[in-house]
């Protein structure tokens, strides 16, 4: 319910990577596979946003899946026949919906809507409907209990899922400590755990589940763990799992043939840049390629197969050729938890807004090919201030509307790495031509044998700064001199410690500045927490978020970017945001079509 106290104006962030997705769903007849003779892709979805995980519903290519044309992800369905796909009921106030599936008329999915009790716990949970009647929307997970990834038997009899329990998150990245666990479809509460350690798994029958893992060895493989027909009834749970793929290849994210004796998996080879899907025979214990010799360039994520085992479905890059969205805009609308609070995807990193709102200095990318743009902020334009060099964390001057302060050399290297505090000026009459690229000056403000200097934060009054350094060997704040720089003694620090200090933000009144630091726990180069001092250095405390003073929840609070309530719900990484107060946000003059914005490529890094 919204409330007084409810934040407004607008925030703007970055999803890494996501811009660049272009997502679209694609199936191939698995009797004319490039493993018989050629064939061409099928392709399922309309190039609106971005759409995948799917899963076929019926052997007429029917498929239910996510897309995120309603700025955020939801349930949608298409069919042939359908002149646009069909909205699934879904959770009218979840901004995160996935892996959605239909059987005997149920829809089981993903949502992250219900807040749990613990700081820093996952709010993603199962829960399902009846696609007719009353359409009730039922929780399958247990409260305070965190599920991911269902699948459902092929009977419809029971449910498999990645279970993370009812632990708060403990900083797992590159692996997710969930465990497989089974249970009736009637019976939600009696849960089973099959098997420790594991996630995304597919049913062969209703009685043989695999899923992904990463093996001792490194390598990324799949998994096999075998059953009675009535999991339930076995009492010598939870059973060591058989490895089914070799090392020396990644494999991810199975989806089980009904005929048991095929996989359908997404790998990535040695020395090969993309993911693509194969088919892995069980007997004979060879890959065949699939979409490699469709698409050698791109990558394919999370394949799905029909019942029939004669269609196999996948989602990638739609490529340029096709057609739907080929522009990302430089600005996206994103659905909002908070109905006076807009929220904007911007296609770079590190947006700040100038003065009056109404342009917004970024990042385009955090390597030689970045610099400095400037964009309106309607999305209607873009302009260079500066390229070819690395950029990052921009603050515009409050006092000075043409005023930006950034950091230029490489992020996130070392105390001794030189990284400079520049003060980029232009004139506005050039926003009113036709040049793409802006003249500028850019002045250095911090020496250059001071090594690291990095991540500016302009005063309310515009006449300092802080930022972080490394100039005595470790990173803690500075306050500079926002004209003059360090030179003529401008510049006194703040923090001194043998810990990490960074990303400082000033008060909107001056009073104060937050930053994120270590300083609690050197030793962790992870775990940061919100600190706020005084711009004269005294009254520096910590602001405990995850539980109060003592308690082991703190211990693992990642905090950066400093600000503390949630406002995404998605399964991207979202960072840098900025943050207007004043003024409202018009969505309708954001300008969204293919006639703004830069071209979709696909390009981004893979995991």
């Amino acid at each position: 319910m919204p409330s007084s106290m409810d934040p407004k104006g607008i925030v703007v962030f970055t999803s890494v990577g996501r811009s660049q997705y272009g997502f679209d769903i694609f199936t191939v007849n698995l009797n004319q596979t490039p493993i018989t003779g050629s064939t061409s892709e099928h392709r399922l979805t309309d190039g609106i946003s971005i759409n995948y995980n799917a899963q076929f519903v019926n052997e007429d290519q029917s498929i239910v899946f996510i897309s995120e044309r309603s700025g955020c992800p939801r349930i949608y369905l298409t069919r042939q026949g359908l002149s646009k796909p069909e909205q699934l009921p879904s959770v009218p106030d979840s901004l995160f919906h996935d892996r959605p599936i239909i059987k005997s008329h149920h829809l089981y999915f993903i949502s992250a809507h219900e807040q749990p009790e613990k700081p820093f716990q996952s709010w993603s949970a199962l829960y399902s409907t009846e696609l007719h009647g009353k359409r009730k929307i039922i929780r399958l997970s247990p409260y305070g209990v965190v599920d991911y990834s269902p699948a459902i038997s092929k009977s419809g009899t029971f449910v498999a899922i990645a279970s993370y329990g009812s632990r708060p998150w403990e900083g797992d990245f590159h692996e997710l400590k969930t465990d497989i666990v089974v249970f009736p479809t009637s019976d939600p509460n009696n849960r089973l755990v099959v098997c420790e350690r594991g996630g995304w798994p597919t049913w062969s029958g209703d009685s043989t589940i695999f899923f992904h893992r990463q093996a001792d060895d490194g390598w990324w493989s799949i998994f096999r763990v075998q059953f009675p027909e009535n999991p339930l009834e076995f009492s010598e749970f939870p059973v060591l799992p058989l490895r089914i793929t070799p090392p020396g290849l990644h494999c991810f994210t199975p989806a089980a043939f009904n005929d048991g004796k095929r996989i359908a998996v997404a790998t990535r080879r040695r020395g090969k840049c993309y993911r693509h899907i194969e088919i892995f025979d069980l007997e004979r214990k060879v890959f065949h390629p699939v979409t490699e010799l469709l698409n050698p360039a791109f990558h394919h994520y999370n394949p799905f197969v029909s019942s029939d085992s004669e269609s196999l479905g996948y989602h990638r890059f739609r490529g340029k050729s096709i057609e739907g969205e080929s522009r990302v805009p430089h600005l996206e609308p994103v659905a909002s938890p908070i109905k006076d609070l807009g929220m904007l995807r911007i296609n770079g990193s590190f947006p700040s807004f100038s003065p009056d709102g109404s342009l917004l200095a970024l990042n385009p990318a955090l390597d030689e090919n970045g610099g400095i743009k400037v964009v309106k902020s309607d999305g209607s334009e873009r302009w260079t201030l500066i390229k070819g060099r690395v950029a990052f964390c921009n603050s515009w001057s409050p006092t000075e509307k043409y005023v930006i302060y950034s950091s230029l050399g490489p992020i996130f290297e070392s105390t001794k790495t030189t990284v400079q505090i520049a003060r980029v000026t232009f004139e506005p009459s050039y926003l009113n031509s036709d040049l793409q690229e802006i003249p500028c000056d850019v002045k250095i403000l911090t020496r250059e044998d001071t090594g690291n200097n990095a991540f500016p934060s302009c005063s309310p009054d515009g006449k300092s700064l802080v930022f972080r350094s490394g100039r005595s060997g470790h990173k803690n704040l500075y306050i500079l001199d926002a004209v003059n720089g360090e030179f003529n003694d401008g510049i006194r620090k703040l923090t001194d410690g043998p810990w990490i200090d960074t990303m400082p933000s000033w008060s909107p009144n001056g009073d104060l500045i937050a930053f994120s630091s270590n300083m609690h726990n050197p030793n962790n180069v992870d775990a940061f927490s919100i600190y706020v001092i005084k711009p004269d250095g005294s009254d520096l405390r910590r602001i405990y978020a995850a539980g109060p003073k003592g308690s082991s929840d703190v211990d693992i609070e990642r905090i950066n970017h400093v600000g503390l309530r949630r406002l995404t719900s998605d399964g991207y990484e979202n960072g840098t945001p900025t943050w207007h107060f004043g003024g409202e946000l018009d969505m309708r003059r954001l300008c969204l079509g293919n006639n703004t914005g830069v071209e979709l490529t696909g390009e981004f890094d893979e995991p």
